[in-house]
């Protein structure tokens, strides 16, 4: 009971400082939070969403192993209607609709622009049934009744400002439906963003199936008293086992499960910078306790004096450190809640619907959160506890300090520098990696070991570092300058702990910025090098219907159009193996727009008749040559016996692995109505003439706002746009971690300045003024910020020119190094540390002259 009242009034008699560590575990603990919920909230979303939309039993054709899903043909897999007649006929049946549904769909408006969702929801469309009701009612106008009409979701119609009377089209790989909105359903649940949109049946038929009669899926609907087990056992002994039979339960468990692969890909991800700032904290902490400990060595010594043993102040120390654990915690998991729903609100702003009222907080997010933030907060105050129940009250009564332990130093300094070889060895064995499998490994072993290395060695590497910084920052400024210096240089494990903090965010940051400039780097010199092409069309998510690519191959001023299809088959090589990564089927101009490097054969001569390419790892792997005969089985047709007639080089970005064959190839194996859409197509224009027919391909496909027209500069400026919001999504989710680190060194400062408050009081005694006092302590600070920014970038950029060299194992050979974004990141560093320095500038400045000194 003793122990905890000490603790409980050192607790409160430091509460000013004790604030900082506190803010950095809420913030650590509110972002682990925030994510729990955040995640929980979209599983719960979603989970409403599929047990309203299944029927108690669904029947849909089953994949047979030589069949696709229709994705690459643009029309789903589908079942006569026959069936939904058979399944109405069974017993325990009390109704069976024929449904219709496809996500090969563009619907723009009357502006020709898109209406479907800009997050990645999918657009649907489909015929409205009775199972609808389900999940939707129709709050304006009516079901579609002929060609005509369509009815649209509400929260697509309120994002689109859509009306009843408005046009819509619908673009799919059959043709384009031109249909008036006669009716507008609202959902009963939180749609998450996708677009929907509804015709009747015949017209769904005939414009997504390509064909009347079909439908993609059986709603079935239970009779009173029948179970959906019981109702799925009737039906499956019914049918003839060719088709796919699911309950409700198990409809919404399998669409839960690939929705939830994704959530556990964003859920994991935000963990994990959550986890650095854990990390980051957990220096803040410990320099917090270590100093508080040095500041109460007199204290701790007159406990000793009177009884206490070394284990009730360590348990002293530890109580503190619980409380506080427990303070930002509990904070940290309200934080957490309101994180959350801030994500929620985002989200919603950009497409993509979350509800408040679906907001999940499980028992286990504030269990988790509490036990998080305490466990780390305890296990960083360990060692500060253990050093003050260390301290001897002789020595502590003389004032002598926290007892110094010349051996520990250099034990300290033999472990850091050996796991910083060892790092540095891993990093070696990382770029020297034949094979990216292993290499990943090695470049994983080697940022955890040099990282550790560098925290442990930090207090070395501060002595030199910061005297470096300081010969050229600081001396410029006289004897202000280098008292900066020697406070810097007076405690080096808090310097290196304190940099160390800012170090690992920094390092983070520049790795990052080194692989993400030298992809674009790669990939745009592998553009210069390899694409002849001028233009290329694609979509981010959909195939190019066949309407498309009929008005590009019409546009005036174009060379030729090249289509492009990947075809999924099974490879089997001479020496007997398969391989089912599929093949790509071109036109013969693909080899002019493509210029890859042969090491065998011609690549022109690949699309010949009955004649294909592979790779040379290919080749290597199986003892392939040209004039070998390569047996490839397409999905949804026949088998063919190709002869190899090139080997093209994989040292390439571009097509790595790609095996070619012509599309008249294609067409002689697999028919007609399965032969994909292009994934991709490009186009060379006449010479003299790119500018024209630039306008010309841009103009042809207006009406196709799903595609983007682009030539090589535009491709380019995409790539540099596309890494640039990956690169800032990641370095936002980074400031949490460089947030901490920056109030770590603001406690360091501000406990620093109490620590010196006698010695402060004498410099002012001998006339330093107030402005040169405050100058003093933003330079100390800014010299910590830059050793670990250094710190940080040596090492980040270390990393990233490791990961690079596994990266030009898959073709990207270019290593970049963004000087600006390191420089800039440099001199931000510096004015972090004069930011961080603001307030314990400003309070020393403040204190009074005669009560420092007599300050004990």
């Amino acid at each position: 009971m003793t122990v905890v009242k000490t603790s409980l009034r050192n607790f409160f008699a430091h509460k000013g400082r004790m604030a900082l560590s506190a803010v950095a575990v809420l913030l650590s603990v509110a972002f682990v939070c925030g994510t729990l919920v955040f995640t929980d909230t979209m599983n719960t979303t979603f989970d409403k969403l599929f047990a309203v939309t299944s029927s108690d039993v669904s029947v849909s054709p089953k994949e047979a192993e030589d069949e696709d899903d229709g994705s690459g043909t643009g029309r789903p897999r589908s079942l006569p209607a026959s069936v939904v007649e058979q399944v109405a006929s069974i017993e325990g049946v009390k109704k069976a609709e024929g449904a219709i549904s496809s996500l090969n769909v563009t619907v723009v408006d009357a502006d020709n622009k898109n209406m479907g969702s800009s997050t990645g929801a999918p657009t649907i469309a489909g015929n409205w049934t009775e199972n609808d009701l389900r999940s939707m009612e129709i709050t304006s106008g009516h079901a579609p009744r002929g060609p005509t009409e369509v009815m649209v979701d509400a929260d697509t119609a309120d994002k689109h400002d859509l009306e009843l009377g408005d046009e819509l089209r619908t673009i799919a790989a059959t043709g384009d439906i031109r249909a008036n909105i006669v009716g507008i359903a609202s959902w009963k649940v939180t749609n998450p963003g996708a677009a929907v949109v509804y015709f009747d049946t015949e017209t769904s038929q005939r414009a997504l199936l390509g064909a009347t009669g079909r439908f993609t899926q059986v709603s079935v609907t239970a009779a009173d008293g029948v179970s959906d087990t019981q109702l799925k056992k009737s039906v499956a002994q019914a049918l003839d086992g060719s088709y796919k039979i699911q309950t409700a339960k198990e409809n919404a468990d399998e669409n839960r499960k690939d929705v939830g692969e994704f959530m556990d890909i964003i859920k994991y991800a935000m963990l994990g910078f959550a986890g650095i700032a854990f990390l980051v904290g957990i220096f803040l902490i410990i320099n917090t306790f270590s100093m508080l400990v040095a500041q109460r060595t007199r204290e701790i010594g007159l406990m000793r004096a009177i009884g206490s043993s070394r284990r009730q102040v360590n348990r002293s120390v530890l109580v503190e450190a619980l409380l506080l654990g427990f303070v930002g915690s509990v904070l940290g998991i309200g934080a957490g809640v309101g994180i959350a729903i801030g994500l929620m609100k985002l989200m919603s702003m950009a497409g993509m619907s979350l509800s408040t009222d679906d907001l999940t907080v499980k028992t286990s997010t504030p269990v988790i959160g509490l036990i998080l933030g305490v466990v780390v907060t305890v296990l960083a105050a360990y060692l500060p506890a253990r050093r003050a129940g260390k301290v001897s009250p002789m020595a502590a009564l003389r004032d002598a300090g926290t007892p110094a332990d010349g051996r520990a130093g250099r034990v300290r300094g033999l472990i850091g520098l050996v796991l910083t070889g060892a790092g540095a060895a891993a990093l070696y064995l990382a770029a020297t990696a034949d094979k990216a499998s292993d290499g990943a490994l090695m470049l994983g072993a080697g940022v955890v070991l040099s990282l550790i290395g560098f925290v442990v060695i930090g207090p070395l590497l501060a002595g030199g570092v910061v005297r470096v910084i300081s010969a050229v920052l600081l001396r410029a400024f006289g004897p202000v300058g280098r008292m900066a210096e020697r406070n810097a240089l007076r405690n080096p494990r808090r310097t290196g702990a304190t940099g160390a903090a800012l170090m690992i965010g920094l390092a983070l940051v520049a790795c990052l910025s080194v692989v993400g400039s030298s992809m674009v780097a790669s990939a745009t010199s592998e553009l210069d090098k390899s694409v002849g092409a001028d233009f290329i069309v694609m979509s981010q998510q959909q195939r190019i219907v066949p309407q498309a690519e009929k008005a590009m191959e019409g546009t005036p001023g174009l060379a030729h159009v090249t289509r492009y299809k990947d075809v999924d088959a099974t490879l089997t090589s001479p020496d007997g193996k398969t391989d089912d990564s599929g093949v790509t089927a071109a036109d013969p101009t693909y080899a002019e727009d493509l210029r890859r490097t042969t090491t065998e054969g011609s690549l022109a001569a690949a699309y010949g008749k009955d004649a294909m390419s592979v790779g040379s790892d290919y080749a290597k792997k199986h003892g392939v040559h040209v004039g070998d005969t390569v047996t490839v089985a397409f999905k949804g047709g026949e088998t063919a016996k190709l002869k190899v007639a090139a080997v093209t080089d994989d040292d390439t970005s571009i097509d790595q692995g790609a095996r070619y064959l012509s599309i008249d190839t294609l067409r002689k194996y697999v028919p007609a109505d399965r032969i994909p859409q292009n994934v991709i197509m490009f186009a060379k224009a006449e010479d003299g003439k790119q500018d024209a027919a630039y306008a010309a391909l841009k103009k042809a496909l207006d009406p196709y706002p799903q595609y983007q027209v682009r030539d090589q500069t535009d491709y380019k400026e995409e790539l540099k746009d596309q890494v640039g919001q990956l690169l800032n999504m990641v370095y936002g989710l980074l400031a949490l971690a460089i947030i901490v680190a920056v109030l770590g060194v603001v406690n360091t400062l501000a406990l620093s300045v109490v620590e010196r408050t006698r010695e402060i009081g004498l410099l002012r005694a001998i006339g330093l003024s107030r402005r040169q006092l405050r100058r003093m302590i933003r330079m100390e600070s800014v010299v910590i910020a830059l050793f670990g920014a250094l710190l940080g970038l040596g090492l980040g950029m270390g990393w990233g020119a490791t990961a690079q060299r596994l990266l030009a194992l898959e073709g990207l050979n270019v290593l970049d190094i963004p000087w600006p974004t390191i420089a800039g990141v440099f001199v931000g560093s510096a004015f972090v540390g004069l930011f961080a320095a603001l307030v314990p500038a400003f309070r020393a400045g403040r204190m009074n002259v005669l009560n420092a000194i007599a300050t004990e």
